[in-house]
């Protein structure tokens, strides 16, 4: 028994040496794999800029300069611009000291958010990174609270247990020497020396666990799928974790609309930058009805004039919620009625600045829908804007147009929000903006989500009149011309809401790279239509031009099985089509109805005839 004893001690005291030096290995080895990554950062990052064009520095650097020297200089990409040092540049003729910190700055942030936007490409199966696979594969078997866990009370025991000439049969010592014995038996904390082959097989059983230590030791993002708009992979799988309460709504979510509604409820205040037709204001509606069930019990939506209609139906049609419309001549009224009981109020953006609100009433969402208007933080309405930022509880801003193409429009809003912004991977493609924007925007478009989008993709667009529109309207009625109706909200194009939402509907699918097809009955119409947008146009009664995915109805048509037939001409292409119907108040709600009797009733309502 006294040679156990010994033997035990000594293995316990070998555990406790190799523990020691494990320990003291572990920053290493971090250490080795923050290196490694790094050099592919490095690496992959000048090969991506060589194919940047050194003008692209101008929406990265932190001023205006000329970009002649550089050229003359034959800098032709930022990769040139990065090989150089500062003071190399102010060499050039013109490049003075602050342009050349100026630029050398520039495409170091460049560098480094193309850097981070390889994280995705990291492939730990290639061969030549088989010394940093072996590397994870010591930290992954290595938990190194499990290791000092093991072996906490080994000193202690060594103590309690030192030799004694004849080991009693009882007492603390032979305690001490049985929970040794039982220590150095079932302890396990010397990970295996192993090949890359080794590592590479265990590394495909087990990928979540290498992928895990790699954004822990050296920040490696991994992108999520694109219906989760590529939100970098533990980001994801927060914003999945959300809790998403339904209670209130009263229409079903498709997959990826719930989770924009959870990124909406999980960031405390975030940009949904979802591309057309997919139902950005169902996911806010979403969001909103969520925190009902909270307890909350106002919020508040900014809209452009032309839109609020389709939120007043929205918000009555997919929720439980109640809408109050906070515009016109009674809006002091309606703002009380608003703050006296529950819902959503719902505000033109025009008219945000002069809204007045009792101090004391709590807004637990505020909405802006077609953020991207808010671009200048110095107008009266940025300042509105900022000032419910910062009195409600959550904020969220809604915007169809991709910010990628928009980095000033994008450092305005993510300001507002109080989000630092420094959108550098804008210059680097989509994906890798979306990555790096994560903690405050997602966006998805109509091929990230395919496989759950319908055939057709139908939107009816309340757009409420504006002053000329209502004129040239009450002048039809008056005169009983039905056809004059039809097409009174394009009688004053310069003021016409629908032609207004008709542009904004257009840029939106030009943004994602999708063709439109604008669809009327009149000749007329569709003239006026080709003045104020540059996009190809077919009467309703000609062939299509090819491979549409958006078609914009100018006006309900009477025959409804007429527009039926037009929108099966128009599909056929891969993907959904999205149809938008412009829809006025008056004969477009009655449209197929019998236009005599719309003429009379309209006649009555508006008093003339």
């Amino acid at each position: 028994m006294r040679v156990n004893a010994r033997n035990i001690r000594r293995d316990a005291r070998a555990l406790l040496g190799t523990v020691r030096r494990l320990v003291c290995e572990h920053p290493v080895k971090r250490a080795e794999v923050m290196v490694a990554v790094a050099v592919l950062r490095r690496e992959a990052a000048r090969e991506r800029l060589r194919s940047v064009p050194v003008t692209e520095l101008k929406q990265v650097a932190d001023g205006p300069f000329r970009s002649a020297p550089v050229h003359g200089a034959e800098f032709v990409t930022v990769a040139d611009v990065l090989a150089s040092t500062p003071e190399g540049l102010r060499l050039l003729r013109g490049i003075g000291p602050a342009t050349a910190a100026r630029l050398h700055g520039a495409a170091k942030r460049l560098a480094e958010a193309a850097g981070r936007a390889a994280d995705r490409d990291i492939d730990l199966t290639r061969p030549e990174l088989e010394p940093l696979l072996i590397t994870l594969h010591w930290l992954v078997h290595v938990d190194l609270a499990h290791v000092e866990a093991a072996v906490e009370r080994v000193p202690w025991l060594l103590r309690d247990a030192r030799w004694w000439p004849v080991l009693p049969p009882y007492g603390r010592r032979r305690r001490a020497v049985a929970e040794l014995a039982d220590l150095v038996r079932r302890a396990d904390v010397e990970p295996p020396e192993v090949t890359g082959e080794e590592a590479r097989r265990d590394y495909e059983g087990r990928p979540d666990d290498y992928l895990a230590v790699l954004a822990d030791v050296a920040g490696v993002a991994y992108g999520g799928e694109a219906a989760q708009g590529f939100l970098p992979g533990e980001a994801a799988a927060r914003v999945a974790a959300q809790v998403l309460h339904e209670t209130h709504l009263t229409v079903p979510l498709a997959g990826y609309q719930a989770f924009g509604a959870r990124f909406a409820i999980a960031r405390h205040r975030a940009i949904l930058g979802d591309g057309m037709g997919l139902g950005r204001t169902l996911q806010a509606i979403a969001a909103m009805a969520h925190r009902r069930l909270d307890g909350v019990t106002h919020f508040l939506v900014a809209c452009p004039t032309s839109v609020l209609p389709s939120w007043v139906r929205d918000v009555e049609a997919c929720s439980s919620l109640s809408p109050h419309p906070l515009h016109g001549p009674g809006v002091v009224a309606a703002v009380k009625t608003w703050a006296a009981t529950e819902g959503v109020g719902i505000v033109p953006l025009e008219s945000l600045p002069g809204l007045r609100v009792p101090p004391d009433l709590y807004v637990g969402t505020f909405v802006l829908d077609e953020a991207d208007r808010v671009k200048n933080p110095g107008t009266a309405r940025a300042r509105a804007v900022g000032e419910w930022v910062g009195r409600a509880g959550k904020t969220l801003f809604l915007t169809g147009l991709p910010m990628r193409e928009r980095p000033e429009c994008f450092r305005t809003l993510a300001g507002l929000l109080g989000a630092a912004a420094r959108p550098e991977a804008a210059v680097l493609g989509s994906r890798a903006f979306r990555a790096a924007a994560a903690p405050v925007y997602l966006r998805r478009e109509q091929r990230d989500v395919l496989k759950e989008l319908p055939d057709i993709v139908r939107v009816d667009e309340l757009v409420a009149f504006s002053r000329a529109d209502r004129a040239a309207y009450r002048r039809a009625v008056g005169a009983g011309d039905f056809d004059g109706m039809r097409r009174a909200a394009y009688a004053v194009p310069k003021t016409s809401a629908k032609l207004r939402r008709l542009r904004r509907l257009v840029v939106e699918a030009a943004a994602e790279g999708l063709e439109t097809v604008v669809l009327s009955g009149f000749p007329e119409v569709l003239g006026t239509v080709r003045d104020a947008v540059a996009v190809p146009t077919a009467a309703i009664a000609e062939p299509p031009a090819p491979g549409p995915a958006v078609a914009i109805i100018c006006e309900p048509q009477p025959d409804r099985e007429l527009e039926a037939r037009a929108i099966g001409r128009l599909q056929g292409r891969d993907g959904p089509l999205l149809v938008h119907r412009l829809v006025a108040p008056g004969v477009d709600e009655r449209a197929g109805g019998d236009p005599g009797r719309i003429i009379e009733d309209e006649q009555a309502r508006w008093g003339v005839g």
